[in-house]
């Protein structure tokens, strides 16, 4: 299977010396779900923030698209950008905009400045974004303001809006923390089956181990910055578990 996304030797210290990612080296694949998983602190959101380039890597490779975007700036790293979508923890939607132009903005990176200021955007993307919502189940709130929804339909929001950069690569920085269990299930089937259906991988960073292996073909397993666990759902033992987050008091009896 072809490779989407490569790291190699991965380094991200905030403060000198300090290392939150320590040399994290991950091939993921053209396809599927990643959860990654770990405590708190342990340097989840940093690497996908790194890959991503919302924080600067301190050292490492970060091979995709056919080229290594870690020392990429400028014009090169906004073109690099534009193919990872990026769902976020507190959705980052513009509030007083639509959903339909919440959706729109996702093709910024490929549209003249003075037409999306005039929202003139072309019919193949409203016609997509359109398509989208009925996938998310918003098919009826396209011209409801983005403050107006609920958390869980800001959410469905925020995946149709990365869904329409057409990307390469799906990135979720827990998107379902700030959500009820129902919902949480709603947004992480969202997730899984768009990916499968536009044929994008996703790396999904989040804290809810029965979520994670509920939905994720592949588990990365995280503790102090370093990888301790790499590989399917059902090889997360209480051992693997209690390597990854310590102690054994939290475990089920």
């Amino acid at each position: 299977m072809s490779t989407a996304l490569s790291v190699r030797g991965l380094v991200k210290e905030y403060v000198r010396g300090k290392k939150v990612l320590d040399g994290i080296t991950l091939d993921f694949a053209a396809s599927g779900l990643t959860a990654v998983i770990g405590p708190s602190g342990t340097g989840k959101s940093t690497l996908l923030r790194c890959v991503n380039r919302l924080v600067e890597p301190t050292a490492g490779e970060i091979h995709f698209g056919g080229r290594d975007i870690a020392p990429l700036k400028g014009r090169a790293l906004r073109e690099a950008r534009r193919e990872i979508g990026m769902v976020f923890q507190e959705y980052n939607l513009v509030e007083r905009l639509s959903v339909m132009e919440n959706l729109l903005s996702g093709r910024l990176g490929y549209t003249p400045a003075f037409k999306a200021w005039l929202r003139r955007f072309p019919q193949e993307d409203i016609d997509r974004a359109f398509a989208l919502l009925d996938q998310v189940g918003l098919g009826s709130f396209a011209n409801q303001r983005a403050d107006a929804l609920s958390g869980g339909q800001r959410q469905r929001v925020g995946i149709a809006r990365a869904v329409m950069q057409r990307p390469k690569l799906l990135l979720a920085d827990e998107p379902t923390s700030s959500l009820d269990p129902k919902t949480s299930v709603e947004i992480m089937g969202i997730m899984r089956d768009l990916g499968r259906e536009h044929g994008i991988p996703v790396i999904v960073n989040m804290h809810d181990v029965e979520l994670a292996k509920r939905f994720a073909d592949r588990i990365v397993g995280m503790s102090g910055g370093k990888i301790v666990y790499d590989g399917p759902a059902d090889g997360l033992t209480d051992d693997v578990l209690k390597t990854i987050y310590g102690g054994e008091s939290w475990l089920a009896p």
